[in-house]
């Protein structure tokens, strides 16, 4: 089921609000969690089974944990943890990656190996990261064992956040489990981040994604550099304006519920160096690797030659983890380069004072670009010719580009890249929400009348697509 769909918005939301509210507090967080299965249910079908397993596997390996760390036995600790692990990244590994692994063996010449494609389950790479946090911070001492099932079957399946993010880690959600604050202010505030990030997906993302989807469908042998850059500059927009507005979505339908999620975005395209852009862009997975995997191994306080093989790995693994293609992990490879050499030559500053901020900001801004396109191409090959593309001069933007400029794509574009020369401290989402004073109060109210009906109105004429990391 899609947010910004018309049996989300309609039907399943006012159903889910409104039993939420007239049920009394005992019984919130089972309805919670059967609105939350059928919301799965409703686009992954019997594949809810694996959700359910990541679940129920993550809670008996808490309770391995929880047993250990109160007997002081390290090694129920490890069984658990172990356990969670191995199963978690089994999942993830099979559902999400056994396709490519027989198609790459297959080209090697490996014989022809009899394979029926694997249905990759919504959302698995944030759920089973997600329910693996809880063993881990159980292990480290950070929280409680969770004794209720549903409790912590609520945490895991949670709708709001389950298919994109954000990751929220247990340590940051186990008190409002069981106690959280509903008030009509709460909710009213996530209602308009709600609008603000609905309004983002359908007016500035699905307008521009014909010209960005209309450029990687060309043959990029044929593209012209203006045709090539301006669709990079689409997608450039699309991911942003796609990825962040389901956050802010998600964010505030948590609100609504009485739950407060951790911020997934905080303005990347206004980052100084590319470590400054990968502490503003899914911030909730760069936290993930950096707690749990990078600081583990070792982070940065081993020497320098450790920490740059650390950093490898975290984004050999990131790029990976956005999908079973080797796009990903050249792009995962080429995010790592760039941290790297920043470390080496110390240019990473993340912060607005930094010296030559404009240039900056423009250097790592393309830098983006460039990896972009290695994220959206098929192939290696077609990205490649793609990059070319854009760095020969000359050649004609075909039609099936231009043809994509109508006035809703043209604004959406002007909206989109007005929103990248803004200050870097001028996060929207925060904005909405947090501007006190009438010039706040004359902002949510545009939010709430005005984008919210007419994003409904184009949700409600079919005029929507998925979110860009459904996918992932």
């Amino acid at each position: 089921m899609i947010f910004s769909s018309v049996t989300f918005l309609f039907f399943f939301l006012p159903i889910c609000l409104g039993g939420y509210y007239l049920l009394g507090w005992r019984f919130r967080n089972g309805w919670l969690l059967l609105s939350s299965l059928v919301f799965y249910t409703w686009g992954g079908g019997a594949l809810v089974s694996l959700l359910i397993v990541s679940t129920v596997v993550d809670y008996a390996m808490g309770w391995v944990v929880a047993s250990g760390v109160a007997s002081g036995n390290r090694r129920l600790v490890h069984i658990g943890v172990t356990g969670s692990v191995l199963v978690n990244i089994s999942l993830l590994g099979y559902f999400k990656y056994a396709n490519f692994l027989v198609e790459q063996l297959n080209s090697l010449g490996f014989g022809d190996i009899a394979w029926t494609s694997i249905v990759l389950p919504i959302g698995i790479s944030f759920f089973t990261f997600q329910s693996m946090s809880y063993t881990i911070d159980v292990s480290r001492g950070r929280v409680e064992h969770l004794r209720n099932p549903l409790d912590f079957g609520l945490y895991v399946t949670l709708f709001p956040q389950l298919v994109a993010g954000p990751i929220v880690r247990f340590h940051e959600i186990s008190d409002q489990l069981q106690r959280r604050v509903l008030s009509f202010e709460k909710f009213s505030l996530g209602a308009v981040r709600f609008a603000h990030g609905l309004a983002k997906k359908v007016l500035i993302a699905d307008s521009v994604a014909p010209i960005a989807d209309a450029a990687f469908q060309a043959g990029a042998s044929d593209l012209g550099a203006a045709g090539a850059w301006l669709g990079i500059a689409a997608y450039t927009i699309q991911i942003y304006f796609d990825f962040s507005g389901y956050s802010d979505m998600a964010i505030g339908l948590g609100n609504m519920l009485g739950f407060d999620f951790p911020e997934n975005f905080c303005r990347p395209y206004s980052a100084v160096s590319m470590t400054d852009f990968w502490r503003r862009w899914h911030i909730t997975l760069s936290n993930w690797f950096r707690d749990y995997l990078y600081i583990p191994l070792g982070g940065s306080r081993r020497g320098g030659a450790r920490t740059i093989i650390n950093l490898w790995i975290v984004f050999v693994l990131t790029g990976i983890w956005h999908g079973a293609n080797w796009t990903f992990l050249l792009w995962g490879i080429y995010h790592g380069a760039w941290l790297i050499t920043e470390r080496l030559t110390g240019q990473r500053p993340t912060g607005a004072g930094a010296s030559w901020a404009p240039l900056r900001r423009f250097i790592v801004l393309l830098g983006v670009m460039v990896g972009w396109v290695l994220f959206r191409s098929p192939d290696i090959g077609f990205a490649a010719e793609y990059l070319g593309a854009m760095f020969s001069p000359g050649g004609i933007t075909p039609d099936v580009i231009t043809d994509t400029l109508d006035t809703r794509a043209l604004l959406a574009l002007a909206a989109g890249i007005a929103s990248v020369l803004l200050p870097g401290d001028i996060v929207g989402g925060l904005l909405v929400t947090g501007w006190q004073g009438l010039r706040g109060t004359a902002m949510r109210l545009a939010e709430i009348a005005v984008a919210l009906p007419y994003s409904m109105v184009i949700v409600a004429s079919g005029s929507f697509s998925p979110f860009l990391y459904y996918q992932f």
